[in-house]
């Protein structure tokens, strides 16, 4: 698919040849013209990727997907997302037909069920970034979420979820949203603060996990559900795959840590990214997924065992903290002792997912 045009391209340098003098003047411009080519940043470029059925990836990430955008680093992508659900699904929960986003019913009408699944999610994507190679860390700058719907919905079913034996049936609820209040109005006198920010980012997996399914949280990223990743958010994700292939998805108007009935406030966002790729080797580099706040880095671990999933994101903060701020060992494990938090994030999607909050505020400056 050819990339979409660029907007708000930044103005190049006048690269005018003075007049003609000879042929000893013309080499002379060409070859300064050479070097002001070769010496001139590329400008960074935005881009609008829209959820159609050739741009997205229904359920998985995959190293063999083709991208539906290449882009370079420092540009930036506005993706739009669809929530993960049917049109029938949403129409049955009370959803007014002519509510139902004509894109969700596009992706249904087009998307065949030999490229679905396994899981369920719809991710818009995958982008490319040129230049990204395994071993490589992409940096993913989450800039801005806009809610897309003025409606999300909560739902759970037996087989999932925690409490799946004290649930055993089905349960669907729309949930109205005040975009200019900022609340999710849940029902009577009950009303949710919104932190909207998306399910799923990831890029692909190493390309010997084939189609990954878009459930459990991996090395990759994908539907880690962290609800820390909103709007001035920075992720870190480890390149597998030459291009990285980011895709995003799920999204959640707000959600609360573990999201333990198995969906969030499920809805459709428009983010705006900005990616940076850095080579391996360089001092960003990482190996596992990671994130920075404003004020504090957050460091990750996922696994189907949630104490081996506690102890992923405790060694991957030690690292982080050796790396970074140059701390010993030992002294890092005592820091996350004193000032850390180990909070659950993800309880039902096979993999559990735990992070571990190190406060910025802690480090005085030198």
């Amino acid at each position: 698919m050819p990339n979409p045009p660029a907007r708000n391209m930044r103005k190049q340098p006048s690269l005018a040849i003075g007049p003609r003098r000879g042929k000893m003047r013309i080499g002379a411009d060409l070859a300064s013209l050479a070097a002001l080519l070769l010496a001139t940043p590329v400008a960074a470029k935005t881009y609008e990727l829209k959820a159609t059925p050739q741009t997205v990836a229904w359920g998985h990430y995959d190293a063999s997907d083709k991208p539906v955008l290449t882009i370079r680093s420092g540009d930036t992508v506005v993706m739009h997302t669809m929530l993960t659900n049917s049109p029938t699904g949403l129409e049955r929960a009370g959803v007014a037909p002519a509510d139902v986003e004509p894109e969700l019913r596009a992706l249904y009408d087009g998307v065949p069920a030999s490229a679905r699944g396994p899981g369920g999610h719809i991710l818009t994507g995958p982008i490319a970034i040129e230049g990204a190679m395994p071993g490589d860390t992409l940096e993913v700058r989450i800039q801005r979420i806009e809610l897309a719907i003025p409606y999300a919905y909560n739902a759970f079913r037996y087989g999932a979820g925690f409490l799946t034996d004290d649930f055993p049936y089905a349960r669907i609820k729309i949930i109205p949203l005040d975009r200019k209040a900022n609340l999710a109005n849940f029902g009577p006198g009950v009303r949710v603060p919104l932190h909207p920010f998306f399910g799923s980012m990831g890029v692909a997996p190493p390309p010997a996990f084939g189609r990954y399914d878009s459930a459990p949280p991996t090395i990759n990223g994908g539907n880690m559900d962290d609800h820390s990743l909103v709007a001035g958010t920075t992720l870190y994700l480890p390149v597998h795959a030459p291009g990285a292939l980011f895709q995003a998805g799920d999204g959640h108007a707000g959600q609360g840590n573990g999201e333990v009935d198995i969906t969030a406030l499920e809805t459709s966002l428009v983010g705006t990214f900005q990616f940076v790729l850095h080579k391996a080797g360089e001092g960003l580099a990482t190996t596992y997924p990671r994130a920075e706040t404003p004020t504090a880095y957050i460091a990750m671990g996922f696994d189907d065992d949630l104490s081996n999933a506690t102890r992923k994101a405790l060694r991957n903060a030690v690292n982080f903290l050796v790396v970074a701020k140059g701390m010993s060992r030992d002294d890092a494990y005592m820091l996350l002792s004193v000032a850390g938090d180990v909070e659950v994030t993800e309880l039902v999607d096979r993999n559990k997912g735990v992070h571990v909050v190190i406060p910025k505020a802690v480090f005085t400056a030198k």
